[in-house]
């Protein structure tokens, strides 16, 4: 689940062990579906052990750890991943424990319930290569409007499947896809290349509303608790969903119509069909 506020948060509460130096990298034993940690852990330890921590960086939903040497360390949360400074939300899940010295914190972790996300050191080389412009769109709260619809309006897909595309804008998922077009007043079924000018602007205008305000709550914590902040803190945003799991609610906005649940590309997506209708309206005569 963890989307770009989610990650961001992480990304901003681990930044007290910029300056630490590692000292260790474990790999936890873990009964559960193991993650991919990547190199195996003899080269992971020979490259990391002994480096600091130059800086904390976040490409799209992953949170970046760069080092004094030309390496870095990416944390993927995907599904339910965490990276955490305080003590996990069960200790089954812990995954990965990277002790430090000389800083605020004494350890890095790397918590999974699910076992979808991944842990990899790379080197500046390949991590410009995987996860460079070429790889991965611009970052959601960096795009331009003009870029975001050179990007997508020439796409016969549906504007929230295109959010989707990490390629196309990095960062946004299916949670706050749907957040952004209510605010933009956008139905989640219009085609991309059907959008007008004035379209994009509300999407992204919307875009930078809604992630800056998550980021300012520290993220979404959903009714499975899963997600929390790096010191396993829960966040705040959910009080403010628009739409997101609301379905057969009233719509906050007009007070009217009661919130809408269709699936696309496999996952749900929730609207209000007076807010957002599928059919525009006619342009006022004058």
């Amino acid at each position: 689940m963890p989307e770009l506020p989610e990650v961001e948060t992480m990304r901003r509460g681990i930044l007290g062990i910029v300056g630490s130096r590692i000292t260790g990298v474990e790999r936890v034993r873990c009964q559960r579906r193991p993650i991919l940690v990547e190199p195996a852990m003899p080269k992971f330890r020979r490259f990391a052990i002994g480096a600091t921590v130059r800086d904390i960086g976040r490409i799209g939903k992953r949170v970046v750890v760069h080092l004094d040497r030309p390496a870095a360390i990416v944390f993927e949360p995907r599904m339910t991943g965490l990276v955490l400074l305080a003590e996990p939300p069960t200790v089954e899940h812990l995954r990965l424990r990277i002790t430090l010295a000389g800083g605020e914190s004494p350890e890095l972790l790397f918590w999974d319930r699910r076992g979808l996300g991944l842990v990899r050191l790379v080197s500046e080389t390949d991590l410009a290569e995987r996860y460079g412009d070429s790889a991965i769109g611009p970052d959601a709260l960096a795009i331009s409007a003009d870029e975001l619809a050179r990007r997508l309006s020439s796409s016969r897909r549906a504007i929230k499947v295109g959010l989707l595309d990490q390629r196309a804008v990095a960062g946004i998922g299916n949670l706050y896809a749907a957040e952004i077009l209510h605010l933009a007043r956008i139905h989640p079924a219009w085609r991309c290349d059907q959008l007008r000018e004035a379209d994009w602007l509300a999407i992204h205008s919307a875009i930078g509303e809604v992630l800056e305000a998550a980021i300012r709550y520290e993220g979404s914590t959903l009714s499975d608790g899963t997600y929390r902040n790096a010191l396993n803190k829960s966040g705040d945003y959910q009080k403010f969903h628009r739409v997101y799991d609301r379905a057969g609610k009233l719509c906050l906005d007009c007070g009217e119509a009661k919130i809408e649940r269709i699936v696309q590309a496999q996952r749900s997506t929730f609207f209000c069909p007076n807010c957002q209708p599928r059919r525009r309206q006619p342009h006022a005569k004058t």
